[in-house]
This record gives structure tokens, C-alpha cells and sequence, in this order.
């Protein structure tokens, strides 16, 4: 018996009563419901795209007419945030419905130690370097409902024996444990899990081929789950050909002065969109959601396929030296828990559901999609499962609200970023930082101050406590893993 039938079978027993009773409904659906009447769905999911690198979210140098577009056929969620402000923790909680704390993934896999950080006063927090084959996956739960199930990118949860054919996919185009493309975006590349066909050929438009293929081949008896999860727009920084020439003749006629930039702790933030090998590579994802949305028009799958469109953390901007993008006016980006590194731009369109051209101001994060993709398909709740997110369809709908909640990030690493350890809690307008590296904490109102510029730990003392308070008890009641100080540098843990 192979590897993947035994990570399988041992999955089924975990979860046997669940599954069971899922394909007892499979059976009733699959006999009682015509294929092309069930819902499907193709979710993309870009590598390190900031909240402004797109058109319709205030981007004015990258351009995105086919995202833009899908904004205006379904709903923009103008405050969506990752779980986590890098990737495999944020990739976790969309699979899972799980925040990243309860499926210890709190980094991206896997992980820099604090050893290689000058200045670290902090020990390195050990979490897991995969996906464990216990936690029952979007693509799982759909699976045993009949839907076949496509994956295609980038995955980053998990080596061998943790790929996506080892968590409810049927198919796995380019999925391995690597962040950034293995051999580059232009082959000949090093993918263990896609090999190459022409020289030179694209990563991104060779996933998008993928994807189509899939869409035309696919058993037209049964719904399906695409899952396109791009390598862009992660480094190494490498301009898509096709496009990169026009963006260098714009960024020279639209800017003749040196890149400004913000200082940021101890590093610096790039304060405008002005690259033009970025820009490229932005307009390569544009260019595969549009042939992805023509191919769904051509085959008239468009009425019953809910496309949702989001990012795995803020956009790099802030290193020893500014990062590609800038996410202004949010402040900072990947790897900082300021709302540049979380918060991510996120459109859905749901046909029959979600108003054309509607906007949504509410908060949510990425462990709604589980609950949410589950309701649109008409399917059970897994309340055990997805217990950390909550279905966004009356929203989607406008016929009811969320729940209260507050909305939590813990990521007690360094990272290249310049961050050092600590966590965020977000409640109704406001939100706190703190800080463990440096020992202090930030509060910020951000209906008045969306770009984290006021800290108001001092005047609102009340308001400081209460949520530091409340985010300590968070970390108790979900055990979450805090840092401990090297030695030599102090005792205990933080905070």
C-alpha cells in the first residue's frame, strides 16, 4: 500500500463518523441533484499581494482590469484579514477553518531561527513544519460530498507525505513544501511536482494551462473545487516578460525622483508603487484570472461557480531595505502585524447570492472560507472543525450579520521583515499590538486612523487594559506558544 492510502486510511479513522455520515449525504446529493446545477468553485489565492496592489482596492500603477471586474460582478470586502501576516500559517486557517495557534503553524515553514537573527533576545518558538494529516481540509469535506478536487501552485504546508494529494485533493500541479518557486518562475525550473515543457516557459501561465485544462477535462457529472494558488507575487522579484516593458516606460514617465521611503522600527518601507518588475508580475496574476473567467464563461459554468479572489499576507514593503510594493496608506506589510501585513484584498462573487458590485465593510478573516464555501454548496456544517471561522453568507446575501467577536494574530517570531515577536487583537474599531522584542504595546483606533499613525496606549488606558487582558486570556485558553528569553537576557516568558 502506497504512502498517500495510508496517510488516507488513518485519515478515515480519525474523523470516521464525520466522513461516514458526509458520504451517506453524498450518496442522496449525487443521485438527486444534477452536476451542473451544484455549486462550484475556483478560489484564488496570490502569494504576498498587498491590500493596495490591486485596481479596484486604490492602485493607480499596477493594473488589474480582470480582477477589477470580478469585483464589480460580485462583493469587495473592503476589511478581510489573513490569520497570519506570512504565509503557511494564513494557508493553514483557509484549509482548515482553524486559527494558525490551534493548528501550530505559526510560521512560514519552516521557520528562521532566532540564531540567525542579530539582536534576538528571544529563543526560537518550535510549531510544526506541516499540515497535520488529522485536520480535515476544505478539500476534504468537499471531497466526500463528490466534488473532484484540483490544486495547483503553491502550497508551502508541508514536504512529502503532507502534499495536497495527501489532504483531499485529487490533483496537484506544481504543490510542494517550498515558499518561493523552486529553479525560479521561467524554466527550467526545479519543481518536483510539475516538470517543465518548454524552455523558458512562464510558472504562472503554465498553472493557469493547468487549471484550464482541468475546467475542459473534468468529469462534467461531478462539482469541483480549482484551487489556483500562484507562486506570484513572491520573491525573487523576476519581471513577466509579456509585460515588463510597459511598465518601465511608465514608471519613467510617471516618477523622475528617487523612491521615497518610511522608517519603520529598524527597517524601512517602500512609500510608493513604482516597480515595474512588481507591477509585471501583478499584471501576470490579472492576466491568468481573466483567460481562468473566460474559460468559466466559454464552458457556461459562470451561474453556478462562486469565485472567491484573496491574498496569504500583507505585501513585502518593509526589510533593512524597502521591499518591492507599498501598501499605503495601511502601514508596513508582510511579516508585521500592523494592518499592512494582514490586512488583504478579497472578492466574492457567489451568482444568485452576493450583489453585483456590492461592498462589505464588516471585518473577516481567512478562517471564514471553510464555513462559508460549506453553506454555498448547501452542505453540513463541521462546527468542530471549522471552529474559528464563521459563514460570510449573510453577508454575502445582505440578510443578517456576524456575530460579535474579536478577531486575534499571535506570530512569536522574528522574521526578515524587521518584526520581532508578539500579537495582535482586533476589537470592533480597535486594535492593539504588543510587542514582546521591544516590551511595550500600541493601541490604535482605526475607524479614525487606518494607518496605525496614533497610538493611543497612553490616553486610553482603560481601553489599553482591557484588551491586553483580553488577548492574554486568548493565548491561555488556546495554549498558545510564547516566547522565552535567551539566557542572559532576562527571565521568563513573554509577556
Amino acid at each position: 500500500m502506497s504512502t498517500v492510502s495510508r496517510n488516507k486510511l488513518g485519515r478515515l479513522g480519525r474523523t470516521a463518523v464525520w466522513l461516514i455520515g458526509a458520504l451517506v449525504v453524498t450518496t442522496l446529493d449525487l443521485s438527486s441533484v444534477r452536476a451542473d446545477r451544484r455549486v462550484n468553485f475556483v478560489f484564488f489565492l496570490v502569494d504576498d499581494l498587498g491590500w493596495a496592489d490591486v485596481g479596484c482596492y486604490g492602485s493607480k500603477f499596477y493594473e488589474t482590469p480582470h480582477i477589477d471586474a470580478l469585483a464589480a460582478s460580485g462583493m469587495r470586502f473592503t476589511q478581510a484579514y489573513a490569520a497570519a501576516s506570512v504565509c503557511s500559517p494564513t494557508r493553514a486557517s483557509i484549509m482548515t477553518g482553524r486559527h494558525p495557534v490551534r493548528v501550530d503553524i505559526t510560521d512560514w515553514i519552516p521557520g528562521r531561527k532566532t540564531s540567525t537573527v542579530k539582536g534576538a533576545i528571544f529563543e526560537h518558538v518550535y510549531d510544526r513544519d506541516n499540515l497535520a494529516l488529522e485536520e480535515v481540509t476544505i478539500a476534504e469535506a468537499l471531497k466526500a460530498h463528490g466534488y473532484q478536487t484540483f490544486f495547483a501552485g503553491k502550497w508551502h504546508l508541508g514536504d512529502r507525505g503532507h502534499w495536497p494529494t495527501d489532504q483531499g485533493f485529487d490533483f496537484n500541479v506544481g504543490g510542494n513544501a517550498k515558499g518561493s518557486p523552486p529553479g525560479g518562475y521561467y524554466a527550467p525550473w526545479k519543481n518536483p511536482t510539475l516538470k517543465a515543457r518548454n524552455p523558458g516557459e512562464y510558472l504562472t501561465e503554465r498553472l493557469t494551462d493547468e487549471s484550464i485544462r482541468f475546467l475542459r477535462t473534468r468529469d462534467r457529472e461531478r462539482p469541483f473545487l480549482l484551487y489556483l494558488s500562484y507562486y506570484n507575487v513572491h520573491a525573487p522579484i523576476t519581471p513577466y516578460r509579456r509585460r515588463f516593458p510597459h511598465f518601465q516606460e511608465k514608471a519613467k514617465s510617471w516618477f523622475d525622483d528617487p523612491t521615497p521611503t518610511i522608517v519603520e522600527h529598524e527597517g524601512r518601507s517602500r512609500a510608493r508603487q513604482d516597480n515595474p518588475a512588481y507591477a509585471s508580475m501583478v499584471a501576470a496574476v490579472d492576466d491568468s484570472v481573466g483567460r481562468i473567467l473566460e474559460t468559466l464563461r466559454e464552458l457556461q459554468l459562470e451561474e453556478n461557480t462562486v469565485v472567491i479572489f484573496f491574498s496569504d499576507n500583507g505585501g513585502l514593503c518593509t526589510l533593512r531595505r524597502p521591499g518591492p510594493t507599498c501598501n499605503l496608506p495601511v502601514r508596513s506589510g508582510k511579516g508585521w502585524l500592523y494592518e499592512g501585513g494582514i490586512r488583504e484584498p478579497c472578492i466574492i462573487r457567489a451568482p444568485g447570492v452576493a450583489r453585483p458590485g456590492s461592498t462589505c465593510d464588516v471585518p473577516v478573516v481567512s478562517m471564514d472560507f471553510f464555513p462559508t464555501m460549506l453553506e454555498l454548496a448547501e452542505l453540513p456544517a463541521m462546527p468542530e472543525r471549522h471552529c474559528d471561522g464563521v459563514s460570510l453568507v449573510p453577508l454575502l446575501s445582505g440578510k443578517g450579520e456576524l456575530p460579535a467577536r474579536s478577531l486575534y494574530w499571535h506570530y512569536p517570531h522574528y522574521h526578515g521583515s524587521t518584526w520581532t515577536p508578539g500579537a495582535a487583537i482586533r476589537d470592533g474599531d480597535w486594535k492593539l499590538i504588543e510587542f514582546y522584542h521591544w516590551g511595550n504595546v500600541e493601541l490604535y483606533n482605526l475607524a479614525k486612523d487606518v494607518g496605525e499613525q496614533h497610538d493611543l496606549s497612553a490616553q486610553e488606558v482603560e481601553k489599553r487594559n482591557t484588551l491586553l487582558e483580553k488577548l492574554h486570556r486568548w493565548q491561555k485558553e488556546m495554549g498558545a506558544k510564547m516566547p522565552r528569553r535567551k539566557k542572559g537576557k532576562g527571565q521568563g516568558e513573554a509577556p
